[in-house]
């Protein structure tokens, strides 16, 4: 009985052999240290057994450590984690990181709505929906750069001379649904200090609202003075890449006479005060409605830790190349 059951047995623990021998991934660098790397189950996997890791940062780092210090980290830095090694992926493949940046992107929409959005549309993946659905980024600045030329003076001179004329429009957006703007000749890195409410009508920035829905913004704010004027502004959000969101087209740029009792009452909530206007509307006749047809260059998106470095920190005489894309 005994030397019938060897055989199965040989063959079973040669098989078990093989299959371990497959999955694990060579690396014979390795090998010269007395160092092997298993293989580290996924999240949600069924493994029970537990592998030992031998990186030094794991085998001192506690998993519930590493979990929290991954709820920390922003979307954008738990992407540039994950391709640390295959421990840290898996573990951020942890639906909770996802949900949290969901619920916080999407925070007009409410948990209920999100919720149901992430069932019927994405198939119940907080990450799959982070990365498809269109969403504004409030991780830095939106910048279109414009030009035109300006004629200068000629002085005992043939030809007349002309300036290149440059500006730029920035946008920042908040979760809360409000944005800030700025129109300034300032670079990037100038104004990024700037784009916050703590910002004093001396550095002309503005504030307003705005509204998101499928890849559609639309925006309003006031410009104060002795003629208040409403601002509205319509954007179609795009990425270079899946889930990048580092474009917006400026498909509209209007601007409208508003009522005095209009901008006291809703000073805060244009939005709400221009919803259904056409574009040739105006509730003062001394401020017509102006639709502009200039200066409507594509925004592209910078990261707050990019400002200093951004290429559209260089002079105009070296930007000729620059295309938004």
């Amino acid at each position: 009985m005994a030397s019938s059951e060897l055989p199965s047995s040989v063959a079973e623990a040669n098989y078990h052999f093989k299959t371990f021998h497959f999955l694990e991934t060579q690396r014979p660098w390795l090998d010269l240290y007395g160092v092997r790397l298993r293989p580290v189950p996924h999240f949600g996997s069924l493994s029970s057994r537990r592998d030992v890791d031998p990186a030094l940062i794991h085998r001192c780092l506690p998993d519930e450590l590493l979990f929290e210090v991954f709820a920390r980290l922003t979307p954008y830095s738990l992407g540039r984690a994950a391709c640390v090694c295959r421990k840290w992926r898996y573990t951020i493949r942890n639906p909770v990181f996802w949900r949290n940046a969901c619920l916080k992107t999407w925070l007009l929409s409410g948990p209920v709505e999100n919720f149901r959005i992430v069932q019927s549309q994405y198939d119940g993946s907080w990450r799959k929906m982070w990365l498809l659905r269109p969403r504004l980024r409030t991780d830095g600045i939106y910048v279109s750069r414009n030009t035109y030329i300006r004629a200068g003076v000629a002085e005992w001179k043939v030809t007349n001379p002309v300036h290149l004329v440059c500006y730029f429009r920035y946008i920042r957006f908040f979760p809360s649904g409000r944005f800030l703007y700025k129109n300034s000749s300032q670079k990037v890195k100038e104004v990024a200090r700037f784009m916050n409410f703590r910002a004093s009508k001396v550095d002309c920035v503005f504030s307003g609202r705005y509204t998101l829905v499928e890849n559609q913004v639309e925006a309003a704010l006031l410009y104060p003075g002795l003629r208040p004027t409403v601002l509205r502004i319509r954007l179609r959000l795009r990425g270079t890449t899946a889930g990048a969101n580092n474009r917006l087209d400026l498909l509209s740029l209007v601007t409208s006479g508003i009522d005095d009792s209009e901008a006291d009452d809703h000073d805060e909530n244009m939005l709400g005060v221009v919803e259904g206007w056409q574009d040739d509307e105006t509730h003062n006749p001394d401020v017509p409605a102006i639709s502009h047809r200039r200066g409507l260059s594509p925004f592209v998106f910078v990261p707050f830790e990019e400002v200093e470095t951004s290429v559209l920190n260089l002079p105009v005489d070296k930007m000729d190349y620059f295309v938004p894309g």
